[in-house]
């Protein structure tokens, strides 16, 4: 299923994608796309039978603003480092063990929506990346089978970050990943079962119609089972957080200088295969 939720900030509704690239309004049957519907299977086989029964009914999606596929979330865990291209671009060393940081959840923004340079800036910077949706409580999970079994679904992110506040002005990356409307997220929640191997996508961003991010989920360091698993040891995670796998090669910071970092008025766009698309403006802060 492609799950998302539509309309203003704050007042999204739930809504699903059918086959046939319909929207469908799943208000009658969930109050939201959250962590209690993703960790309740009967409800989720509801949706999922409404769906398939064609019995949902159909949205005007013209006008209509896409939100972040997932409500209430907890957390965003996000993983640094996690692709070959990408550290060996940076000049880095390819990590022992997956880089943890956390983003606030109020990065989260919708696909399309304004993303904001903050004041000051002169780094901000693109990541694609493939997000995992976790459907069930993970705590100390054992193997990569057991990891799989708690997420729910994926969704495309983008972890957009400013690289001066992240590096060079000391302490931990949390200065340049947190600044609001870091974190667009969606168009959709695509259902685990839709995505028979996270490893076999392929993952672009484009910056004012250029192509600058082109790469592919089987170049990460540490794959998906690995990371929730890995994730699980240190933190528990509950239905509807949000774990950020890492981007491919291509960010401005690995660029040659003058690196082409974004300012105001520049368009990205970026997809994962099967994921859906996202197109955001970006603005002064």
């Amino acid at each position: 299923m492609k799950l998302l939720r539509v309309g203003p900030p704050g007042a999204e509704r739930p809504a699903l994608l059918d086959q046939d690239g319909t929207l469908r309004d799943l208000s009658a049957l969930v109050d939201d796309i959250d962590g209690s519907l993703l960790a309740d299977a009967s409800a989720l086989d509801r949706v999922r039978a409404a769906g398939g029964a064609g019995v949902l009914p159909a949205l005007d999606a013209a006008g209509l603003r896409v939100g972040p596929p997932v409500g209430r979330i907890g957390k965003v865990v996000c993983i640094g480092l996690n692709y070959h291209g990408h550290a060996a671009e940076t000049g880095q060393a390819t990590p022992a063990e997956p880089v943890v940081f956390l983003k606030a959840a109020d990065t989260v923004v919708g696909p399309d929506d304004t993303v904001l340079v903050p004041r000051g800036s002169v780094k901000t910077d693109w990541e694609v990346e493939l997000a995992i949706v976790i459907g069930r409580t993970a705590r100390y999970l054992e193997t990569d089978e057991e990891a799989l079994a708690h997420v729910a679904g994926y969704a495309v992110a983008h972890d957009v970050s400013e690289r001066e506040f992240q590096i060079e002005r000391g302490g931990t990356w949390d200065k340049g990943k947190n600044c609001e409307t870091f974190n667009p997220l969606g168009p959709w929640l695509v259902t685990a079962d839709e995505v028979p191997d996270p490893q076999a996508l392929g993952l672009r961003l484009w910056v004012n119609g250029e192509l600058r991010q082109d790469g592919h989920t089987s170049d990460q360091i540490f794959p998906v089972a690995e990371v929730v698993r890995y994730v699980s040891r240190f933190m528990t995670l509950y239905p509807g957080d949000i774990i950020n796998t890492g981007t491919p090669a291509g960010v401005a910071m690995g660029q040659p200088e003058p690196k082409p970092y974004l300012r105001p008025g520049d368009v990205v766009e970026l997809e994962v295969d099967g994921l859906g698309r996202q197109r955001q403006e970006l603005k002064s802060a």
